[in-house]
């Protein structure tokens, strides 16, 4: 919370500067997501490896394209 009269909010962090990683890194109409999120999700969704990216601040990661929901 910045401010004491006029209160503004913001939030910072490493979780925050992945997911703007993420979106620089991504492509049009494609939610592009960590391996973290991959392990996480791998069982409800559908993903296509990305491949490995180099991620500012990071190095090397591999990354997916979560491509949709896995049939129940």
């Amino acid at each position: 919370m910045i401010g004491t009269k006029k209160f503004s909010y913001d939030v910072w962090g490493d979780t925050v500067n992945m997911a703007s990683r993420m979106e620089s890194h991504g492509s049009p109409k494609f939610i592009h997501v960590t391996a973290e999120t991959y392990q996480r999700l791998q069982y409800q969704y559908q993903f296509e490896p990305r491949g490995t990216i180099q991620v500012k601040g990071k190095g090397d990661m591999t990354t997916y394209f979560l491509t949709g929901r896995l049939e129940k």
